[in-house]
């Protein structure tokens, strides 16, 4: 692989930041590679794989009690895979600040309480690429593009019943909500599974298994920008 200055930088699909040459004169260009897909979809072992810097975008959901949170048509549960349970403009704000200083702050969310509990210090020194990954990555990949930030987007994509599978094992291992939330939710999100992907490629992702988004990352990481997709009317929230 070679990054944006030439230099070999390790296996095809190893994508490590620590290996990017050294620019002296100017200013390294910054920019963001945002990773969509279904919630168990495979977006943080994909993202941990590169070496890249990975920005969560699941830390940037709002907290509960906040007024504006969606509901799931006809239930009293919180719809977490909908847009609006989720802060765009602070997610936006955080990487475009990123790209022009290379560091930020973000908050620290704990999705099992649904709160901030703290927050950190993100320092991505001079790497000219990161990686910023989460189920709503494709909702800002237009306002990333006309920025003059977005290096591609991507909408990682899977069997549904594999995608239910993995997802219900990890929210289970990491305590997220309760037993019945999850497996309703889950349900719920396998039925919608393709429109889910449809929505998200409908806003500018390239929809791509995880051989094919890892080859998108490394022409990424060797500056072949490649252009968003022509973004269709986006398609109903598939949740």
């Amino acid at each position: 692989m070679l990054d944006t200055n030439g230099c070999t930088a390790g296996s095809p699909y190893r994508l490590n930041g620590s290996h990017w040459c050294p620019v002296s004169a100017q200013p390294i260009p910054t920019r963001v590679v945002l990773l969509a897909g279904p919630s168990g979809s495979g977006k943080s072992s994909l993202a941990a794989r590169t070496g890249l810097p990975v920005l969560r975008l699941d830390d940037f959901y709002k907290e509960a009690g906040d007024p504006t949170l969606p509901l799931v048509p006809g239930s009293t549960d919180i719809d977490w895979d909908a847009p609006g349970s989720w802060d765009a403009d602070a997610a936006v704000a955080a990487i475009a600040e990123l790209c022009a200083t290379g560091r930020t702050t973000v908050p620290v969310y704990d999705i099992a309480t649904s709160s901030r509990v703290s927050w950190d210090a993100f320092d991505i020194e001079r790497t000219p690429l990161f990686v910023a990954e989460g189920i709503f990555a494709a909702d800002i990949a237009r306002r990333c593009q006309e920025l003059g930030l977005l290096a591609d987007a991507l909408c990682l994509r899977g069997r549904p019943s594999t995608t239910f599978r993995r997802r219900l094992l990890r929210d289970l291992r990491e305590g997220r909500k309760s037993v019945p939330f999850l497996l309703r939710r889950g349900w719920r999100l396998m039925r919608a599974e393709r429109s889910i992907v449809a929505r998200q490629t409908a806003l500018g992702a390239h929809a791509c298994d995880k051989k094919q988004a890892l080859g998108r990352l490394e022409a990424a990481a060797a500056g072949r920008r490649r252009p968003l997709a022509a973004a269709a009317a986006p398609a109903p929230q598939g949740g």
